[in-house]
């Protein structure tokens, strides 16, 4: 490490990572402006002048669900990596041929409303472009050195999701399982690339007057919370064992519906989007809230639910956690993207509803939902409890303790009901038949 050799490394992640938060930039842009366009401007523009009517989701994401199936089947890289498999990390990276085909399956399954998120199509176009510039550049490298700056890639693109780049440091190594001498032949490196992607974030909002507030996570507006009672950590144990227990359901379900669709994409994926658009009609119907609260991932919809927590009835809230329970397991096999962000939003959705419980209040119940509910996708302990404290920060750090608990409990609970490695039985997924040396982070059965 003290070698120039290690130096000019440096000196080409910093380089790289430049590059690679344009393109990250320039992905979660697209999905931003084509929402817009999507969901505001083209409905306007046909003269429904007080928003899109309630049909309007029908069309978009069938064409949606068509577009997806034809990235997958016509071109390379089959649209990138299946959530339901959990956050895809490690192993053999995007290749360069692989991009177009990742980014046209998450701009289409995510800018129309699906529910999934974007970090999984940044993660393959961060490392995949930090090797197409290695390779425009006509550099010879050492294979190890090619890993070092693919995942350095991955750390500057995944920070653009998160306002800190933090977040994206921890999921990143700790998914990998990067521990001893190599960690900090990584760390640095990827440590540097997340920081200039955010730099990268500031600078282009500056630059353009387009705020990354618009897509970025950043911490919740939640009241202080002091220090957590007994009683709560009794709630937290309850909560986070449901929460695992649901989570565990979603995931399986995914695997399953991926199960059908993969036979005949082209039919079933504009089938599954009529049914997600369906279930957010019948939420509509049923509570008078907006279709928006389903569709989409939640990132953009999680601060107008915890600060408006007081509008929301249980009754609204668990119907909200079952369609867009659904709706995110039959996304999760069908489409293409990240799973973190709606399980995020439901574990939000799962504390704003366990405030009502008595003692527990809105602050921790909602840092336990959310930590709860990604560890239960994710399999990341660590990286969840520093997501949801990050997330609640602003309220203090009363609730570290019951965010850990909960985190722990979830954990536990969704390897109880995971089965054994040795005895999966899971469909194999078109990512792994093409590489099976790219593992995933969680791969439920």
């Amino acid at each position: 490490m003290r070698s120039k050799r290690f130096v000019v490394l440096l000196v080409i992640v910093a380089i790289v990572g430049i590059i690679v938060s344009l393109a990250a930039w320039c992905f979660l842009e697209l999905i931003y402006q084509i929402q817009r366009e999507l969901w505001t401007h083209l409905p306007h523009a046909l003269g429904y002048q007080n928003g899109p009517p309630l049909w309007w989701g029908l069309p978009v994401l069938a064409v949606a669900g068509l577009l997806v199936a034809l990235a997958i089947t016509r071109l390379p890289g089959e649209g990138g990596h299946l959530p339901a498999r959990g956050l895809a990390v490690g192993g053999k990276p995007a290749s360069p041929i692989d991009l177009p085909g990742i980014a046209l399956a998450g701009l289409a399954a995510i800018g129309s409303g699906l529910v999934i998120g974007p970090e999984a199509p940044l993660i393959a176009i961060g490392a995949g472009v930090a090797l197409l510039s290695i390779k425009l550049a006509r550099r010879e490298m050492p294979p190890q050195v090619l890993v070092i700056v693919a995942a350095s890639g991955s750390f500057a693109a995944l920070s653009f999701i998160f306002a800190s780049p933090l977040i994206a440091a921890v999921i990143l190594i700790e998914a990998t399982g990067i521990g001893g001498p190599r960690l900090p032949l990584i760390l640095l490196p990827g440590l540097l690339a997340a920081g200039i992607g955010t730099l990268v974030s500031i600078g282009m909002g500056s630059f353009t007057g387009l705020s990354s507030s618009a897509y970025a996570l950043g911490p919740l507006a939640l009241p202080h919370f002091a220090h957590p009672t007994i009683g709560q950590f009794g709630w937290t144990i309850a909560i986070a064992i449901a929460i695992a227990v649901v989570t565990r359901a979603i995931m399986v379900g995914g695997m399953s519906t991926y199960g059908v669709v993969a036979r005949r994409l082209l039919l079933f994926l504009p089938v599954v989007g009529l049914i997600v658009a369906g279930l957010a009609i019948a939420f509509h119907g049923a509570t008078g809230k907006n279709v928006n609260e389903v569709l989409f991932s939640g990132q953009d919809a999680l601060p107008g639910l915890v600060e408006q927590a007081g509008t929301w009835s249980v009754g609204a809230l668990l119907l909200l956690i079952l369609l867009k329970g659904i709706a995110y397991s039959l996304s999760l096999g069908s489409f293409r993207g990240g799973p973190t962000f709606p399980a995020i939003f439901l574990g939000a959705a799962a504390g704003v509803a366990a405030s009502h419980l008595p003692g527990f209040t809105l602050t921790p119940a909602v840092a336990v939902g959310i930590g709860a509910a990604t560890v239960a996708v994710l399999r990341l302990p660590l990286s969840a409890v520093v997501l949801a404290t990050l997330l609640s920060v602003k309220s203090g750090t009363g609730d570290e303790p019951l965010i850990i608990v909960g985190v722990v409990v979830s954990y536990l609970v969704t390897l109880l009901l995971s089965p054994k490695p040795s005895g999966s039985t899971a469909p194999e997924s078109p990512e792994q038949t093409a590489n099976p040396a790219r593992p995933a982070a969680a791969e439920p059965s």
